[in-house]
């Protein structure tokens, strides 16, 4: 795969990988091949997880036409096996986090644009559920935000403070806690921090109900089918040779829903998105041990980069992920590392009496990971997502490098770039934030947030 001097890199998924929560219930669709390898698309969707199966429904179950394009989706694994399928299932949006730094960069106008983004999703998701009836366990509930650093929750405090005076509508929501009303969320050794709407979901069977629904409109659907390289010219004809484990396929159109693994295909990108492997677990109380029902979401900051995640499912279980702190200074086991068939044990040691050491009530519970597993998102170098046309290569898109951020972004971003293949819509009119438009420019950043 030639490509002007630069150097292919590696990334692709790993042939075996660790099994999430989210994937101990598979759908039929998982291993599914809808017809014998085509050799012939009008658009090739590359990535089986959100954006794909967002941007799949958009073009075919939204935007309906009398003659529907072909659309073929191809999935390195089983569907839904990458980042989406072993994620969190946190739809929580940043309010004023990674605002802070966007604020810095871009300024306040264009960092709000990404919060109200975000929001938007909770919506916006809510809706699409209800009208499919897709059982996916979706529930709104508030998101505490807890600092255990003295001196990073002034911080975060002085930014939020900011806001408020700025009279932003979204920061009506959200409120201030001090240390001792940390002690609603059961929060032992917090100083104080802030809470939100918010919500989470099983995003396994969030996709696999999405991507149904667009085969019933005529997707065709590939799992088990890696692609190894695009072709870097396009045919006389206008189309894009795509070689694959199972053939070539030539498409009119692409889009790369490929997250961390878009510059194994897209090397351009190489240096703007980067795949960093994260660890993640199931965690639940022994049976009728005593704990305390937590009343919402987390995310437990124990110092700068030291960052806890977690939900608490119906069935009383937690979704808990992070601590990248613990594993942080051994770059080869996370940076730059896109296999997810292995554990990363000083991580998952870490999150062993979690919820012993952090929450009242729960000293008792011999709570215990059920299942660990790994994961690798795409990273960008300047924290925001790639999304748009690929610079320099006509009727190719991209949605990608979510920063582990992709469940208050992914959907809109995955229909953003449906509209954009189908119907030729500018980025100016898809009403993404300015900040996500992907250019020449990006591709050589002036940032490097992923270490």
């Amino acid at each position: 795969m030639a490509s002007s001097g630069v150097q292919k890199p590696f990334p692709q998924p790993a042939e075996g990988s660790t099994q999430s929560f989210w994937r101990t219930e598979l759908d039929p669709l998982d291993d599914h091949q809808t017809t014998p390898f085509p050799t012939e698309t009008d658009i090739l969707i590359i990535g089986g997880g959100y954006v794909g199966a967002s941007a799949a429904y958009r073009i075919l179950a939204e935007n309906k036409q009398d003659v529907p394009p072909r659309v073929t989706l191809v999935e390195a694994r089983g569907l839904c096996s990458g980042a989406t399928g072993r994620n969190g299932g946190h739809l929580r949006p940043d309010i004023y986090s990674a605002t802070a730094l966007f604020t810095e960069r871009y300024g306040l106008e264009a960092a709000a644009e990404v919060v109200r983004f975000e929001i938007s999703h909770l919506k916006l998701v809510e809706e699409l559920v209800r009208k499919e009836n897709i059982d996916c366990e979706l529930t709104f509930t508030r998101s505490y935000d807890m600092y255990y650093d003295e001196d990073q929750l002034k911080k975060a405090k002085s930014f939020y403070d900011f806001l408020v005076n700025e009279r932003l509508d979204f920061m009506n929501d959200v409120k201030y806690m001090s240390q001792s009303e940390t002690q609603e969320a059961h929060v032992r050794d917090a100083k104080g921090g802030f809470s939100f709407s918010t919500g989470h979901l099983w995003p396994y069977k969030l996709i696999t109900q999405l991507v149904r629904i667009a085969m019933s409109h005529g997707l065709n659907l590939q799992t088990h089918t890696l692609v190894s390289e695009v072709a870097e010219t396009q045919t006389a004809d206008g189309f894009w040779p795509v070689t694959t484990s199972r053939g070539i396929i030539h498409a009119r159109k692409i889009i790369f829903a490929t997250n961390a693994f878009t510059s194994a295909l897209a090397p351009q990108y190489a240096k703007a998105i980067v795949p960093c492997k994260g660890v993640c677990t199931q965690i639940a109380a022994a049976p009728g041990a005593p704990h305390r029902n937590l009343p919402g979401t987390y995310a437990i900051r124990l110092g700068p980069g030291a960052f806890i995640y977690q939900i608490t499912r119906k069935d009383g279980s937690l979704i808990v992920g992070g601590a990248s702190h613990t594993f942080k200074n051994d770059v080869e086991q996370w940076h730059n590392n896109p296999d997810d068939g292995k554990l990363i044990d000083i991580g998952v040691n870490f999150l062993k009496g979690y919820m012993q050491r952090t929450f009242l009530g729960w000293e008792d519970s011999g709570a215990e990971a059920k299942h660990i597993w790994s994961g690798v998102m795409g990273y960008s170098a300047d924290s925001l997502p790639h999304v748009g046309s690929v610079p320099g290569k006509p009727g190719q898109f991209i949605a990608a490098g979510f920063n582990g951020h992709g469940m208050p972004v992914a959907f809109l971003s995955g229909k953003a770039v449906a509209d954009m293949a189908q119907n030729s819509i500018a980025f100016e009119d898809t009403g993404l934030p300015r900040l996500f438009k992907t250019s020449e420019a990006r591709l050589e950043p002036i940032y490097d947030d992923t270490r």
